[in-house]
């Protein structure tokens, strides 16, 4: 006997189509997308392998990190001298950049509403996006001229003037996080307003401007072309800032134009202990970060 189907019945042949053509779309939207992740990972892991696979000879031997450059052909060549270059340099422009890039986010932040700091923003968001030659090419002018000299001091300055706009910007985005209740706490306790900003709420928001100086730190210890035109290298160890110095990016940069095969394996060593640097760095802002969201979501 025939039996008429119910309304269900009739509605679920198509609810079922539309379901598996949902899942369908949602499966194939995931499936490029991470075809396209690992596509944008290509890149990057190429450039990790060529430059792990040609730096490991030369990163294996000690007397790499513990003796200085010297010509082609003289065995035990190294780059002690840059690895100490680098530190001396962007060690010095750290100190110089970083707590005016706080102190300049904070007021941002907490203050700055006024005219003065559209012009601070607008000023800090232009220096990140600036060439960095022609940063060099200022401090070139502004020191080594008036100096008649080359020195590491010319080179922090540069440096320095590349990490402030990063520094000001990720303190201004960290500050600005912090609830206004806490704020507002200090306030009623009756502290004057700067001491709220300085006592109350840079340490609140102190993991997010610790991430952001470690990533101008990483930007700074990579830049080759600030550097070549204050700083001018150096083969030779030396802890004075005030005379040429060499860093890791002049290394790679200089060595890797000779068509002396001993000073390019000597460029992929300095590269690879570079790369090794700034990913160090860069693990280490995040770590910070991803601690600073994990105790904001037990608050």
């Amino acid at each position: 006997m025939y039996e008429h189907p119910t309304k269900s019945a009739i509605l679920r042949g198509p609810r079922m189509r539309h379901n598996l053509m949902r899942r369908f779309s949602s499966n194939f939207a995931m499936a490029v997308m991470y075809a396209l992740t690992a596509l944008a990972l290509v890149p990057l892991g190429l450039v990790l392998w060529f430059t792990i696979a040609k730096g490991l000879p030369a990163v294996t031997n000690l007397e790499f990190f513990i003796n200085s450059q010297r010509p082609s052909g003289i065995p035990g060549s190294g780059i002690a001298n840059a690895i100490v270059g680098s530190a001396i340099i962007v060690g010095l422009a750290s100190v110089a950049a970083i707590p005016v890039g706080v102190l300049g986010g904070v007021y941002l932040a907490e203050y700055g509403s006024g005219r003065w700091a559209s012009w601070v923003r607008l000023a800090s968001d232009v220096l990140v996006g600036a060439p960095s030659i022609a940063l060099g090419l200022f401090a070139y002018a502004l020191v080594v001229v008036p100096q008649h000299h080359f020195s590491g001091t010319s080179a922090s300055v540069a440096l320095a003037i590349l990490m402030l706009p990063v520094v000001i910007r990720t303190t201004e985005s960290a500050v600005g996080l912090i609830p206004n209740g806490l704020r507002e706490s200090g306030l009623a306790l009756g502290l004057p307003r700067w001491r709220v900003s300085l006592q109350l709420i840079l340490p609140a928001a102190a993991p997010g401007v610790i991430t952001g100086a470690l990533l101008a730190v990483a930007r700074a210890a990579g830049e080759t072309a600030p550097v070549l035109f204050t700083a001018l290298g150096n083969q030779r160890l030396s802890f004075d800032p005030g005379h040429p110095m060499s860093t890791l990016p002049l290394v790679v940069f200089r060595d890797a134009l000779t068509p002396y095969k001993d000073l390019q394996q000597e460029a992929w060593g300095a590269a690879l202990v570079l790369v090794f640097m700034v990913l160090v760095i860069n693990l280490g802002s995040r770590w910070v970060l991803r601690r600073q969201i994990r105790l904001a979501r037990q608050l």
